[in-house]
């Protein structure tokens, strides 16, 4: 994973930002999750303990996130952006169905950046690679 909570809580101190008890829960929140959460998911589950924060608090301390290279913004082309606290580099499997999201590491794929810089003469930052399919529990057959 990246940094922990703390480091990452100290690095946006570092830049001034102040630290609200909100704030403080969506980073943590999102950096003990492993399930790739949407900010209306966040905010469902941190509601319950922050009545008067608003979906919009969300979408502004992510975008704040992001910014400060704590999380990634994935993209799916259908108006659900999910975020990722784990930088290191990884793809994902998600699942047609239910739309679950799993990390997973294969090394051999890094070296794609290399060949792409070599032949398209391109200075790479990075790429991104989804497998799409059903989870093991959608793919169970019903009886």
């Amino acid at each position: 994973m990246g940094a922990t909570v703390e480091e990452a809580l100290e690095q946006l101190k570092s830049t001034g930002v102040r630290m609200t008890p909100q704030r403080h829960a969506i980073l943590s929140f999102l950096m003990n999750s492993m399930t790739h959460p949407t900010a209306d998911e966040i905010y469902k589950s941190l509601s319950p303990a922050f009545p008067s924060m608003s979906v919009a608090t969300i979408y502004n301390n992510l975008r704040l996130f992001v910014e400060a290279g704590l999380v990634r913004e994935l993209t799916y082309g259908d108006d659900s952006s999910r975020f990722d606290a784990d930088l290191s580099e990884h793809y994902h499997a998600i699942c047609r169905s239910c739309g679950k999201i799993e990390d997973f590491d294969y090394p051999p794929l890094t070296e794609v950046e290399a060949v792409a810089s070599r032949e398209t003469g391109f200075k790479v930052h990075g790429h991104r690679m989804e497998i799409y399919g059903f989870c093991a529990e959608c793919a169970k057959p019903t009886s």
